[in-house]
Formats: structure tokens, sequence, C-alpha cells
């Protein structure tokens, strides 16, 4: 979903995409092609993207700080190793007992092996150095990377060409 402007908002479903183009408050920018919605009497082209007609204002989204964002942040690797084998656990960069915080910064995917090789040090003082710097994830990349199966549709929409 667009808004007036073609700025990226969300995805929705097709459920919804539907109603808002039936109560006149989106218009269809692309459609899939070879797939179309049935009705008793009418045939329509299954919309792939919609743009709202109205610009609504969406306060700046952020992606929230959980385990699973964290791993999928990290791309479900140890930041230590590099390991994908499960299973994989989340590592305060700077300890807690250091004062390390809870936060994207600070947080990384660990496989239990390197979590215990670091245990309550930090990275440099156990030898150990991280495969990527922690931040936190611009929502648009946050959501190209894990919306699932990214419609060819989308790329010019999320800046991706």
């Amino acid at each position: 979903m667009l808004n007036r402007g073609y700025e990226p908002i969300s995805v929705c479903s097709v459920k919804k995409a539907v109603l808002l183009l039936t109560l006149a408050k989106a218009e269809v920018v692309e459609v899939r092609q070879g797939l179309v919605l049935r009705s008793v009497s009418a045939v329509y082209p299954l919309p792939s993207v919609i743009r709202l007609t109205t610009y609504v204002r969406v306060p700046y989204k952020h992606v929230e700080l959980t385990r699973r964002n964290i791993m999928r942040r990290d791309r479900f690797q140890c930041q230590y190793c590099g390991t994908t084998m499960e299973p994989l656990t989340i590592d305060h960069v700077i300890p807690r007992s250091r004062g390390g915080t809870d936060t994207w910064d600070n947080l990384v995917c660990a496989c239990i092996r390197c979590n215990n090789l670091k245990g309550d040090r930090t990275p440099e003082e156990a030898g150990m150095r991280l495969l990527r710097p922690p931040r936190r994830p611009h929502p648009i990349l946050f959501l190209k990377q894990f919306v699932g199966k990214l419609e060819e549709e989308w790329r010019p929409y999320l800046f991706m060409d």
C-alpha cells in the first residue's frame, strides 16, 4: 500500500486492498498478471500495489525490539563465528552487569558456544570480533528483507531499482 505521494506505507491483504478500492479510498497502481478476482457478474484484476487517494500522515515507524527481530536482522547467524546451527541465543555486546542495555545497538544473535565463551566480557576482552556491528534496522529495509516473497511489481516502490 502506497501513500498518495507513492511512499510505501505497509503490506496489506488482498481483502483490505479490495475494500479500499471499492470504497474509492485507493486506486490500483500495479496488478498481478494472470490473476483475477471473480464475482457473480464481474471479473476484476488482482491488485498488487494500490495507492491511497488522500494523503495519510503516518508517524515514523520503527521496528519493534524483539528476540525474533534481532534474529531476523542478523539473518539467524551467530555474529561471532558465523554459524547458523541451532540453538541460537541473544547476547549483550556490553554485558548487562557492566551497564549494557537492551537496545538494537547492544544485542546480537550468538550461538551458545560463542555466548558462553564470551561470558561476562566485552568482545575485545574475550578476543572475539563481531561480523557486523549491531544497529537499528530501517523499517523499509526490514520490510523488504522479511516480507516473505517479494513481488516483482513492488520493487520500484520499495526503492530497489
